[in-house]
């Protein structure tokens, strides 16, 4: 298993060439009325050719924002993206470059499944009218060539009655098939990187298996890599190599799939886990973290989630934490129990997290 690369490299320089996304100190901003809101805070992360990479969080940690920066669908002002912020997608800065330039890659190499289907699809053109638009344009082709090669898109991604299906309108279709329709648009130019803004949110438990295994043998049959953007951590077991948390704009814990989900090493993610309902659990009490996200306005002055956390003293309301190395591979935490002044407290919110979990019986490995 490829580790998640922890720290950017060096600035301007671009990364190793089986790095696809190299994602370098990324600061994204809106400036609203009461102020100004630090969505995403200083993440580093990097995507390789053809790996699955899931980032999960609370809504409102910043998942969507940096899905969305790093496509550049923000709108600059309100958003606005910090100095020493880079993005390099297939050796190129793409934050840098003219925004001409960034259409020609955005749908074409990088594409983005949007979370609602119905509010993303134009309810005035037909579904062949809408994929074979940016067939057409990307690729360079006739009319007829582009219809044509949305119907194969369509058939790729299991709708049956392909050629029925491109005149019809979005209102027309189910969500499932909406979703699919959505899928078949970003993977109509081959990508590169796909990336899924929480695909299967608006679907009912069978439909979103159904798209979960598709994304994952169009991944297979494509070589491309997927950028997963999802709050269920049983989606995350099932799809991904390596899975990001964040919280309040930062990461808080990164590492494999086995590393985090497994033997999670962030309070953070300790009760997001602990918080899953499991048959062991029936009858009793749910746990919970206990308490909401601060406000962007009035984040705590050190250890963002401390004021939840059961496991903070005196130094995590002074000191804000780094993500700290944890183990010998690339499993990182921003706590810190992982450093010299917190290594005696570090075995006993362990075994209480194990004691609370139940451990291996919550989740699906997924067969990572």
């Amino acid at each position: 298993m490829t580790e998640v690369l922890a720290a950017p490299g060096p600035v301007g320089a671009p990364p190793d060439r089986d790095v696809l996304l190299e994602v370098r100190s990324l600061r994204t901003y809106f400036k609203v009325l009461d102020g100004i809101v630090p969505a995403v805070d200083d993440i580093s992360f990097s995507l390789k050719r053809g790996q699955t990479l899931g980032i999960v969080g609370e809504s409102g940690s910043g998942k969507s924002v940096t899905a969305l920066t790093i496509m550049r669908l923000l709108d600059i002002p309100p958003a606005s993206i910090g100095d020493g912020s880079e993005v390099w997608f297939d050796g190129r800065e793409i934050l840098s470059m003219p925004l001409d330039e960034m259409r020609k890659i955005r749908g074409n190499d990088a594409a983005m499944i949007f979370q609602e289907p119905l509010t993303s699809l134009n309810p005035v053109f037909t579904i062949g009218d809408q994929i074979a638009e940016q067939v057409e344009l990307h690729l360079k082709i006739k009319k007829r060539a582009a219809m044509d090669r949305a119907i194969e898109s369509l058939q790729l991604v299991g709708i049956p009655s392909p050629e029925r299906r491109v005149k019809q309108y979005p209102h027309e279709m189910s969500g499932g098939m909406r979703q699919r329709v959505m899928i078949a648009m970003a993977l109509s130019c081959e990508p590169k990187l796909l990336i899924a803004d929480e695909p299967t949110t608006a679907l009912d438990v069978t439909i979103q298996a159904q798209i979960l295994e598709l994304l994952k043998s169009i991944q297979q049959r494509t070589g491309s890599a997927l950028l997963l953007i999802t709050h269920d951590l049983g989606v995350v077991a099932e799809m991904v190599d390596n899975v990001i948390v964040m919280y309040t704009g930062q990461i808080v814990e990164q590492g494999t799939v086995h590393e985090v989900l497994l033997e999670p090493r962030d309070p953070y993610t300790m009760g997001l886990l602990e918080s899953i309902p499991s048959v062991e659990k029936r009858g009793g009490r749910l746990s919970a973290i206990k308490g909401v996200v601060p406000s962007p306005f009035n984040l705590p002055p050190a250890c963002r989630f401390e004021p939840r956390c059961p496991y903070a003293w005196d130094r995590c309301r002074t000191v804000p934490p780094d993500l700290n190395r944890v183990g010998s591979g690339g499993h990182l935490a921003r706590c810190h129990l992982h450093t010299s002044e917190g290594a005696g407290r570090l075995p006993d919110a362990l075994q209480r997290h194990r004691t609370a979990l139940n451990l291996g019986r919550t989740l699906p490995t997924g067969g990572h």
